[in-house]
């Protein structure tokens, strides 16, 4: 008789009958029944239910090994999948066969079958996605990322890979982590000042805060790219809502003003909602009930709502309008704190919010200044909860202007001439923005720190994974 290896949520999609299964996974319980058998509860991480094993003491290794199996072990069951007498499961796996791969320490074993606070899990993160909560957050992770590249594909545009080590500062905010050979007991130096010069690469570089100045030159030559990838910032903040490493989708567009910016975007995450609650239902349910009630609701209700449009002049007008005292002043020219986005989504207008038209001083060089010379064109998507979850901005495509701005910024236009190119050479308009993936994953779990939503988080003092 064939034997088949399956996944644990392929046995749950299988009928009981007759034929041997193999599966592999980690000892969640294990308890003994006075009937001569044991109930071994196994998990092998590709779904949240776990699958029972019912061990019969007629098994040749029962008393010596089986008996003797703890929380954390590793194992392998051969056995016959079986109506289930018991309520909550369809199916059981009567086992023929069970052999312990790899051992643990119920002394030493840190998960033991009580609910760990998040805080703890953290000390332990590579063992934490062995929970259900982190397992659940992980699979919902990768179905969004499968729906990044299912989107884009459909849609017609290129996935780029754009590099991690760079010389520009997209943002110019200056917090960016240093790549270097140099000794730094003995640098270089010319003139006082370390000489990047005799550095690896000929220059000072960093680990980039952004992919979006490369793809768009890839747009000005491809049309429609996205690129998906982490990226880095040194902001020494530790909150719940940073990260020092940190994946961002970012799709740029040629020949796109900032209307149709606002049209992608908001396309885009109702395609990722959808993609998970239709591909993780029981995942969503798990984080509906355990992690943030209203979860399902909400998401079903950004997905069949419109989103709201309106200016941050208007954004401004309606928080200043609605009597509330905040915590940070709100007044046209000052930017939003995350209370005014979550105000304006949550109380006002009950569904998403994407604001356009920001201040020019508020926003990078790159955007494109609008006719009146005070606003960029500039948009965010504000989501409840979380916030915003989107930036992005119609990119200034005259040469004239975006050097101004460089200026205006305190940067060097030299260290950005491959950039100024592109208005100079078949320059047109182009627009994109940039999705933080953890804080999308946030928005989809209901978890409530971005520092659980990615399997090992870089935050100030915690690289310790």
């Amino acid at each position: 008789m064939r034997l088949e290896r399956l996944k644990i949520r392929e046995v749950f999609e299988r009928e009981p009958g007759p034929g041997c299964v193999l599966v592999r996974g980690w000892l969640r319980t294990r308890r003994e029944s006075k009937a001569g058998l044991s109930f071994l509860e196994v998990n092998d991480g590709s779904c949240l239910r776990n699958l029972q094993v019912v061990a019969y003491a007629t098994l040749p290794n029962y008393h010596t090994e089986i008996q003797r199996l703890t929380t954390g072990c590793s194992l392998e069951v051969v056995g016959e999948l079986v109506e289930s007498p018991g309520s909550g499961q369809a199916v059981e796996l009567k086992a023929s066969e069970i052999r312990l791969i790899g051992s643990a320490d119920p002394r030493e074993y840190p998960l033991q079958k009580k609910r760990h606070s998040f805080e703890f899990l953290r000390e332990i993160a590579h063992l934490r996605s062995r929970t259900n909560t982190f397992g659940a957050v992980l699979r919902v992770r990768h179905t969004l990322s499968m729906a990044v590249h299912e989107f884009f594909d459909r849609r017609g545009f290129f996935y780029v890979h754009t590099p991690l080590i760079t010389a520009s500062d997209c943002e110019g905010a200056g917090q960016l982590f240093r790549v270097t050979t140099l000794d730094p007991e003995r640098p270089p130096r010319r003139e006082g000042q370390v000489d990047f010069g005799q550095d690896f690469f000929g220059r000072a570089t960093f680990l980039t805060v952004s992919g979006q100045l490369e793809a768009e030159a890839l747009a000005c030559s491809l049309g429609d790219v996205y690129t998906f990838g982490p990226t880095f910032r040194a902001e020494n903040s530790n909150t719940a809502r940073h990260l020092s490493e940190f994946w961002m989708v970012e799709p740029e567009m040629a020949f796109c003003d900032l209307e149709g910016d606002m049209e992608i975007a908001e396309a885009f995450l109702k395609h990722l909602i959808e993609a998970v609650l239709n591909r993780c239902k029981e995942e969503m349910e798990f984080f509906d009930l355990r992690i943030e009630r209203g979860t399902v609701d909400n998401l079903r209700h950004t997905l069949e709502t419109p989103f709201e449009r309106l200016s941050y002049t208007e954004a401004v007008a309606a928080l200043q309008a609605s009597g509330r005292e905040f915590s940070f002043p709100i007044e046209w020219g000052l930017d939003m704190q995350t209370e005014h986005e979550r105000y304006l989504t949550e109380t006002v207008y009950k569904r998403p919010v994407i604001v356009y038209d920001y201040p020019r001083h508020l926003k990078p060089f790159y955007m494109y200044v609008n006719d009146d010379g005070k606003t960029v064109r500039a948009m965010d998507v504000l989501v409840p909860r979380i916030g915003e979850i989107i930036g992005g901005s119609q990119r200034e495509h005259r040469y004239e202007v975006l050097l101004s701005r460089m200026r205006e910024a305190g940067l060097d236009p030299e260290n950005y001439a491959w950039y100024l190119d592109l208005r100079r050479f078949g320059s047109v308009p182009h627009a994109g923005f940039g999705l933080g993936f953890e804080r999308l994953v946030q928005f989809v779990t209901g978890m409530a720190n971005i520092r659980d939503v990615i399997p090992f988080p870089r935050t100030p003092g915690n690289a310790a994974f």
